[in-house]
């Protein structure tokens, strides 16, 4: 099956249909087209992503099954409950959006996962000025030393990478994200492909047609006027 090549010019184009992505590669939908918040916020209102390789052309992915979090089902393990208890970290929100970015795509470079490229961080940092996309911070004596990023859409927050450089840091990044996410009325987190340190949280691989009647139904419905508004 041939991939849709996108118009680089045209943000405003619509993405093939779902049904059209590879199988192997999974997921793979289309390539091309930029990085422009138009561009983005359409991919994610349809359950699409970007994810590639420096060398290579933007990839759109849209895996079947999709991974998700349910706010209602986070799993928090005993040995976390204890880390969570120590107090050992202190959170916050939308306060390192920059410092949280480049240090995923620090900690990709360093290992055999696709890398955050200067583009993405560059588009990301965007949608983060235009109050779209989000962060959270994980700090232990003054140091960043976990933490998480992703897009908003109404009730869905979409993930899109977490690091840590302490035990636990980034569990408690996303654990505290969750809970706060639950008293914003946010109903889903898209947590996009398999990794056993999300499904130990309590993170379940869904029908990618599930997934997108989710999105239909949760992404135009406003969250809590005070989502986001802690600092």
């Amino acid at each position: 099956m041939q991939l849709t090549i996108l118009d680089l010019n045209n943000p405003d184009e619509d993405f093939p249909p779902l049904s059209k992505a590879l199988r192997e590669p999974d997921g793979l939908l289309a390539v091309g087209g930029c990085l422009s918040k138009t561009r983005l916020l359409k991919a994610y209102r349809n359950g699409i992503f970007p994810w590639y390789n420096p060398e290579d052309p933007i990839l759109w992915w849209s895996p079947d099954p999709r991974l998700v979090l349910f706010p209602d089902k986070l799993n928090v393990s005993r040995s976390l409950r204890k880390t969570l208890r120590k107090n050992i970290f202190s959170v916050t929100f939308d306060q390192a959006f920059k410092q949280v970015i480049n240090a995923c795509g620090e900690l990709r470079k360093n290992s055999t996962g696709t890398w955050i490229t200067d583009e993405i961080t560059e588009a990301y940092n965007e949608l983060y000025r235009l109050g779209f996309a989000h962060s959270v911070e994980t700090w232990h004596n003054g140091a960043l030393v976990g933490g998480l990023y992703g897009v908003a859409l109404g009730q869905v927050f979409f993930g899109e990478s977490m690091f840590h450089s302490m035990t636990d840091a980034s569990k408690v990044a996303f654990v505290r994200l969750v809970e706060q996410l639950k008293q914003w009325d946010y109903q889903l987190i898209d947590c996009q492909v398999h990794t056993r340190h999300l499904e130990s949280l309590g993170a379940q691989e869904i029908d990618r047609t599930y997934f997108v009647e989710l999105l239909d139904r949760y992404c135009d419905i406003p969250a809590n006027k005070h989502a986001w508004q802690l600092q």
